[in-house]
């Protein structure tokens, strides 16, 4: 039962020079199903390609395990970041980095890497484990796509773990609801020179919104975000119309609200200190907003932190748990009653061209899932 280091950084090469930025992760995915395939595993591609636009579905892999024991499964997601074609990476006194022309990928090949690792160590070491699913989704980098896709009735399993963070000994259990918001300030346009009080200037109304909105950190659960402001025509022209994109986060699924509500307001009161007698209406506030994904909150109790721990002890790691402010996959599987708990990998410096992985943590990692693995199953 010994993870082969060479052959885990061979595979992870092999894999992050195969491009695949989001929605065109079809090549990983044809190689992925022939490596499965190849090992006599069942692999199937679900049809989510329709409503993530994807070149390839969602690959689940099925490992069969013994029968008694309660399944598990383990995600990592297929797509990168861009600048994400043609990779070339560098390993160097055992760091995986490139030439900085290009993002590394670590984020999330190494974690399928690991995962294939893995298997080959279940496989050709003759461990006794129960039955364990491997889910590889798409479009994780551009809104969760594959997993809000994702029909959940092709796991067997109800509980696992997504290989997607930073440190290596930390199981993430908790993890934010988010919401997105579109606004827009309809002003009324007039000439800036001959006859500016004519018109309604929708940039000034979204300034004094902007900087009257609560943004930033807002408490320890909680954050916001305007990112995007776009608006004006030219520099003569009263601008008539301005939209504005951003975000709420909150572990406190009723803050959030609230937050979301405040923000909106904002736009709302600084509209109201510019209605003009005679002008119906304007200046207008259109708003909409989306729920990006649900809050994750997996107890410290749970079955998935408790096999974790036991393999982290076999190992003599000190686990520990805690929260992130951002959200994966995980957010989407524990709201379609996937119970899901992260794990940390060793990459640094994602979604940058200084983006690294040391082979030693990926190592680690390989060894971690197949003492859970093994926990999980009660062997």
């Amino acid at each position: 039962m010994e993870i082969d280091a060479r052959r885990l950084s061979d595979t992870f090469v092999k894999l992050v020079t195969i491009d695949s930025p989001s929605r065109d992760e079809g090549a990983v995915a044809v190689w992925l199903k022939a490596h499965f395939t190849g090992l006599g595993l069942d692999v199937v591609e679900d049809d989510s390609r329709a409503a993530t636009g994807s070149n390839s579905g969602n690959i689940i892999v099925h490992i069969p395990g013994a029968e008694a024991s309660a399944p598990i499964f383990f995600n990592a997601h297929m797509d990168t970041v861009e600048p994400g074609r043609g990779i070339r990476p560098i390993l160097k006194n055992g760091v995986f980095s490139t030439d900085g022309s290009t993002i590394l990928g670590s984020d999330d090949k190494a974690a399928i890497a690991i995962l294939i690792e893995t298997v080959n160590a279940l496989m050709e070491g003759g461990v006794r484990h129960g039955p364990v699913e491997l889910l590889f989704t798409v479009c994780e980098e551009i809104g969760l796509l594959g997993a809000k896709a994702f029909d959940p009735s092709l796991l067997g399993a109800r509980a696992g773990f997504a290989l997607d963070a930073v440190d290596p000994d930390l199981l993430i259990t908790n993890a934010p609801a988010a919401i997105k918001f579109d606004l827009k300030v309809i002003g009324k346009a007039a000439h800036a020179g001959i006859r500016p009080e004519d018109g309604i200037n929708a940039i000034k109304i979204a300034a004094e919104a902007v900087s009257s909105a609560p943004v930033g950190r807002i408490d320890e659960d909680t954050t916001a975000n305007i990112g995007v402001i776009r608006g004006g025509n030219a520099t003569n022209i009263v601008p008539d119309e301005v939209e504005i994109r951003g975000e709420v986060r909150s572990h406190n699924p009723k803050r959030l609200r609230e937050v979301q509500d405040e923000v909106i307001g904002a736009f709302h009161d600084a509209a109201a200190k510019y209605r003009k007698d005679g002008v119906a209406g304007l200046p207008l506030i259109q708003a909409e907003v989306n729920d990006d994904y649900p809050v994750m909150s997996v107890s410290c109790d749970h079955a998935l932190v408790k096999a974790a721990f036991r393999a982290g002890a076999v190992l003599g790691l000190t686990l520990r748990t805690g929260k992130t402010g951002g959200g994966s996959d995980a957010n989407i599987f524990n709201g379609k009653d996937l119970s899901t708990v992260i794990m940390g990998i060793g990459m640094q410096k994602v979604h940058s061209t200084d983006e690294f992985i040391r082979l030693d943590d990926m190592t680690a990692s390989c060894r971690l899932v197949l003492e859970t693995i093994k926990a999980w199953s009660g062997f």
